[in-house]
């Protein structure tokens, strides 16, 4: 599929390049990791020092972890899966589903109680504990349930995705972007948490879409499109993040970059639609003065080296890398 057919093309801004550059110096990082080089992996001072996410999303631990320990963990049924992937992604953090399933066992719907979900996490937030993860900013939809915490709300908006139907047809959708179109219709759910959630679900087997079918472009990913092209042309920033997926051999040919692809998987559109965005950041850095929309001049975390364990890499069974792997 080509996506150049629009007449007036972007123009490339003069930090262009570093977009090619970082996404190949931080997947050298992610090799030479799970081949366990010595630390540190990286000459580049603003990757050592600061932290980013992996070039793959699929790759990163909290996705790891919603792959192998939610997603192809327990019943395979279209509503326990479901019902797995929202509750995780909700929180979209891993100690919060730990908590959870301590307290409760094995998580599925058919054992779902409102009321004791909803007094564990109260409870936990009366303790100071941090239930959300701050990767995504989650609407409260407090105007549409009228509980007082945000997470009573969620958990009532999980209810009612789960039980207007959506995994019983989920399989009469024909593409990627009518998974997210129908996610858009839920409450509190905007372009780009139904985005990041449609491809969360398609990792399932309850749906088989390309990764190639459709991209939203979130805000991290339109500020990281500004500083890289000074015009877009024709170009929307979805156009853009496609020509990018299409270019990526010839870019990284180009800048002599030996790309290492995740074991012969190519970038795909939400990697790089990921990508701009951890290039805005890192550009705050390495070019300050590379303007964005949004204007932010600073990462907010530093990198710190983890000792949380090794990842043992599990991909959906459909990619065919759980071979490549080992």
């Amino acid at each position: 599929m080509q996506f150049f057919s629009k007449k007036i093309k972007p123009k490339k801004s003069y930090v262009y390049d570093a977009y090619w550059k970082f996404a190949f110096e931080r997947q050298e990082v992610f090799f030479k990791r799970i081949n366990k080089s010595d630390f540190p992996w990286t000459d580049d001072s603003v990757l050592h020092q600061f932290k980013f996410t992996n070039v793959y999303r699929a790759t990163d631990r909290v996705s790891q972890y919603l792959i192998k320990n939610i997603i192809y963990t327990g019943e395979q049924n279209p509503v326990e899966v479901l019902f797995r992937i929202l509750l995780f992604k909700i929180f979209n953090k891993i100690e919060t589903w730990e908590m959870l399933e301590e307290q409760v066992g094995p998580i599925s719907y058919k054992d779902f109680d409102y009321y004791l979900f909803d007094t564990i996490l109260s409870d936990a937030k009366s303790r100071g504990v941090s239930i959300y993860s701050g990767a995504y900013i989650m609407a409260s939809a407090g105007s549409v349930y009228g509980y007082s915490l945000k997470h009573q709300n969620h958990l009532k908006l999980i209810e009612e995705i789960i039980n207007s139907g959506l995994a019983q047809r989920i399989d009469k959708l024909k593409n990627l972007e009518s998974l997210y179109n129908k996610l858009l219709t839920y409450p509190s759910i905007g372009p780009f948490l139904a985005y990041q959630y449609a491809i969360d679900i398609n990792y399932s087997n309850i749906v088989n879409f390309s990764e190639m079918d459709f991209v939203k472009a979130g805000p991290g990913a339109k500020d990281g499109i500004r500083k890289c092209f000074s015009d877009p042309g024709a170009y929307s920033e979805e156009d853009i993040i496609k020509m990018m997926t299409e270019q990526q051999r010839e870019e990284f040919g180009r800048l002599n970059l030996p790309f290492k692809t995740l074991w012969g998987r190519d970038l795909q559109l939400i990697d790089c639609q990921n990508l701009f965005c951890e290039v805005d950041k890192y550009l705050r850095v390495v070019h300050p003065e590379a303007q964005s929309l949004s204007n932010r001049k600073r990462i907010k975390q530093k990198y710190k080296q983890s000792f949380l364990g090794e990842i043992e890499y599990f991909f959906p069974e459909k990619w065919n890398l759980n071979y490549c792997n080992h």
